[in-house]
């Protein structure tokens, strides 16, 4: 008996898999991008999920916020996605990226390691708003943007920038800058940040520029003034001192080694006529590892406040200007994040973490968590992450007001007033504010702060809602 002519289950199989393949060369149909994507779909990295959730090119090196888009700096490039969707707006090759700027105008500069100069991106469009083809470092800020160029290795020029400006307004001359590789935000003597596990040392977004920066040159700190670009100070720090420049001073700090133990003092000057105007000692800033009273490091806190250990072993938040105690904690309680508006602290029993307004150094709230959660503060929402179980919360800083619980493993990267963005790996996604209301923003910090009329930095009798510093709300008009 004949055997059939049929071409059976694996021939009619062969047969579609030719023809799927031509028509997909010819562009007529191809299914295989939707088969991939079925294929390669990723699980959801929080629960509840979340706005969006995209995989990005490689590994975040930092996420941030910038208006309507979320800048993405990876090891060799640097892309942009769609805060409302999560889809890629533009992507280019590049070393470091960092972004300056307020979120109604912010801007991200780009460069590459080992070359001269950077280009200033708008956020949405990637399109260069300026170009600069000789700066060795750049630093950004919510309101500033500052670059340095050399002639010569002890020739170089400070230069200030509106983000968004073209006219430089002003120059600074600098003998020198560090060595070895600058790009974006080099160190610069200031305070030495909090940070916790799974939540972004950055991810607060830019600051706004301090009255006083100090730039460490050949051994020696130039204190420059943001608003003038003068260099108010040039100061060589004696053999058991380190100099920090916070909340418009120029901290000496001491530790001496006697007696077995370290004795800290700390004397803070007006830097434009050297005069001391506030002197704390037995107060330990963490900036010594013990090793003969050696300070490496400099001291702990953020932006014009300071923390430090008393001689009793109690914590407190001191504020860079005056030397007054904004904080001062009870025995076993840990300061966990701080800036010059709130602290966050975690309780002697581990069982609570506490905000405190520093204004009036008073209890804003209070909720249950574990021994090993960890928070940040920003200029929209106090974060707090937790273990056993793995959550992320965000809440009101001034209120303790739940803004979004998450059960996720994931990393808080960047937080802006209406949401956040999370990661893990190459995931990232956008959660919403849970209530759907933005938390109000900090005021627009303006153009490069402006000093009292004897450039000396001087505090407004009301506080107010600006922070201990007014620096939220302070502007050109100087007010």
């Amino acid at each position: 008996m004949a055997k059939g002519g049929g071409l059976g289950v694996r021939g009619w199989l062969l047969v579609g898999l030719i023809t799927v393949v031509i028509l997909a060369a010819t562009g007529v149909w191809n299914p295989f991008p939707t088969m991939w994507d079925w294929v390669d779909r990723s699980e959801p990295i929080s629960e509840p999920d979340l706005v969006w959730q995209q995989r990005v090119g490689g590994t975040p090196k930092s996420v941030t916020i910038a208006g309507d888009a979320v800048i993405v700096e990876q090891r060799t490039r640097v892309e942009a996605r769609s805060l409302a969707t999560g889809t890629q707006l533009w992507e280019r090759k590049a070393d470091w990226a960092a972004v300056a700027g307020s979120d109604r105008e912010p801007v991200v500069a780009v460069g590459r390691l080992l070359v001269k100069g950077y280009e200033l991106l708008d956020p949405t469009t990637g399109v260069v708003r300026r170009r600069d083809d000789q700066a060795v470092a750049v630093w950004t800020y919510r309101n500033a943007l500052l670059d340095v160029r050399c002639a010569q290795p002890t020739d170089c020029t400070l230069t200030a920038w509106d983000p968004r400006g073209t006219r430089p307004l002003w120059k600074a001359f600098l003998p020198g800058v560090h060595s070895g590789l600058l790009a974006d935000n080099p160190d610069l003597l200031g305070t030495r940040r909090l940070t916790a596990p799974r939540i972004h040392r950055e991810v607060a977004g830019p600051e706004p520029v301090p009255p006083l920066l100090g730039f460490p040159v050949d051994g020696r700190v130039h204190v420059v003034d943001t608003a003038t670009g003068r260099v108010l100070q040039n100061v060589q720090p004696g053999r058991e001192e380190r100099l920090a420049v916070i909340g418009g001073r120029l901290l000496r700090i001491t530790a001496t080694s006697r007696d077995g133990t370290c004795y800290f003092a700390i004397s803070a000057r007006d830097p434009a006529t050297g005069q001391e105007v506030w002197r704390r000692t037995g107060v330990n800033l963490r900036t010594a590892d013990y090793a003969g009273c050696v300070q490496r490091e400099d001291p702990q806190g953020a932006r014009n406040v300071l923390i430090g250990v008393a001689p009793d072993g109690r914590e407190a938040v001191i504020d860079g200007y005056d030397g007054r105690l904004l904080h001062v904690g009870a025995e076993g309680e840990k300061v966990i994040a701080v800036d010059d508006r709130y602290t966050l602290v975690r309780s002697a029993d581990k069982r609570s973490i506490v905000g405190r307004e520093l204004s009036v150094d008073r209890v804003a709230w209070s909720r249950a968590a574990g021994g090993k959660s960890g928070g940040a503060l920003t200029p929209y929402a106090a974060l707090i992450a937790e273990e056993k179980p793995s959550r992320l919360i965000a809440v009101d800083p001034r209120t303790g007001r739940e803004l979004v619980v998450l059960r996720t493993s994931a990393n808080a990267l960047a937080v802006g007033p209406h949401g956040m963005i999370i990661g893990e790996g190459r995931e990232i996604g956008y959660v919403r504010w849970g209530a759907g209301a933005a938390v109000p923003p900090p005021a627009d910090e303006g153009g490069v702060p402006r000093p009292a009329p004897d450039s000396t930095y001087q505090v407004p009798s009301d506080q107010g809602s600006c922070g201990p510093k007014r620096e939220l709300c302070y502007s050109e008009d100087g007010g």
